[in-house]
């Protein structure tokens, strides 16, 4: 039985495509050749391995896309998960915004937890007492803390810094900074977020933080991105396991030549 024909052509542009991704991701990322990876973003990806939050294999995702990674910050139950998790927002957050704001904002449901207890860290670490928030999906009628938010009202003139897990397609900052702008005269000056998935947006072609950038006129940033995981993961051990491994790896590979920003 006669071979059927390799299309060289496509299997080269499709190589291609993944190279370039990235080639432009590292490039971006890295700013610099002699780049190292701080130690609490090293010890934040294995933290994520071992609370189960981040997962490799095959899913499907909430938009239809089939991945080869998985993250679901519900999966941080313990006190010294969520202790560990207030720490590494706290550090991502300081050194990308210093200290110069007000408060935390979390969106219902995760962004609350996540805004608790980077507060707590926060205050701990660097001595600044930052204010939580976090909006309700529904408004509360009764009691001395009715109205649409939980923690500390906001007031004209605070800073804000938004803080979430993970942002797919930018969709919850459609509702979120609406409320945030309408409860009072407040400046959002970030979003921080878990990982950045380097995948495109609503959009098509930007990702979804640099979408919100575009469409809010504030930074958006991440404790790690995808390179950064895959850099620190590739065949090497996390918990006596190889997590990334080749196999992995070129899923990952082929899902960024279809889905990663270009």
């Amino acid at each position: 039985m006669a071979e059927k024909p390799v299309n060289k052509e496509a299997k080269s542009s499709a190589s291609a495509k993944v190279l370039t991704f990235w080639t432009v991701a590292f490039c971006l990322r890295q700013n610099k050749e002699d780049y190292r990876m701080e130690a609490y973003k090293q010890e934040f990806i294995e933290f994520m391995v071992e609370s189960d939050v981040l997962k490799f294999g095959e899913f499907t995702l909430k938009s239809g896309r089939k991945s080869p990674f998985f993250m679901n910050a519900g999966a941080y139950v313990t006190g010294s998960q969520l202790m560990r998790l207030g720490e590494y927002y706290a550090k991502a957050i300081h050194d990308n915004y210093g200290d110069n704001f007000d408060v935390l904002f979390g969106p219902a449901y995760k962004g609350i937890p996540i805004a608790v207890v980077t507060a707590i860290a926060y205050s701990q670490l660097y001595g600044k007492e930052i204010r939580y928030c976090s909006d309700r999906k529904e408004e509360k009628d009764h009691g001395a803390d009715k109205g649409s938010f939980l923690g500390s009202k906001l007031k004209d003139g605070d800073r804000v810094v938004m803080i979430e897990d993970v942002t797919t397609s930018g969709k919850s900052m459609e509702e979120t900074v609406p409320k945030v702008k309408g409860a009072a005269d407040v400046e959002i000056i970030g979003l921080m977020v878990s990982l950045n998935r380097m995948e495109v947006g609503l959009g098509g072609e930007k990702s979804a933080l640099d979408e919100i950038k575009e469409t809010y006129g504030f930074d958006a940033r991440a404790i790690v991105s995808m390179a950064d995981v895959v850099e620190h993961l590739h065949n090497r051990e996390c918990q006596g396991r190889v997590v990334i491994d080749d196999k992995i790896k070129i899923a990952i590979d082929e899902y960024y030549a279809q889905y990663g920003c270009k």
